[in-house]
């Protein structure tokens, strides 16, 4: 297993989803999981996509600009770290934001968030 393609797959299929159908990422988290958006704490997967869904906004496109991942602990866990800039619909500039996942195995050979902090990047 190659953690870079690992990574790089992962990013693509979480912002492809978010972008197309929030609702859809209920199957990347499950009840042990944590988001710790903008400082508040979520927990469990309904609680983050509830979270991820009533955000304020309908359309958005993100644009990845770098993928960092490292191998996390001898359970085969992998921190991800992701920056970028999010486009809101009608809106002229885009906002930068900062991301990081903590994946961890599944049995059967995928992976889960285990832990995800997300933080728009204010200039």
């Amino acid at each position: 297993m190659d953690p870079d393609a690992v990574a790089k797959a992962f990013v693509e299929h979480y912002y492809s989803t978010f972008d197309a159908n929030r609702g859809g990422l209920a199957n990347l988290y499950q009840e042990g999981s944590m988001l710790t958006f903008e400082g508040q704490k979520i927990q469990g997967s309904q609680s983050i996509v509830s979270k991820l869904t009533s955000l304020p906004f309908q359309q958005c496109q993100h644009s990845i600009t770098t993928v960092d991942c490292q191998p996390s602990g001898p359970a085969g866990g992998m921190l991800v770290f992701v920056s970028g800039n999010l486009q809101l619909a009608g809106e002229q500039h885009a906002l930068k934001f900062s991301q990081l996942f903590h994946l961890m195995p599944t049995p059967q050979g995928s992976f889960y968030v285990l832990n995800d902090i997300f933080r728009l990047n204010y200039a």
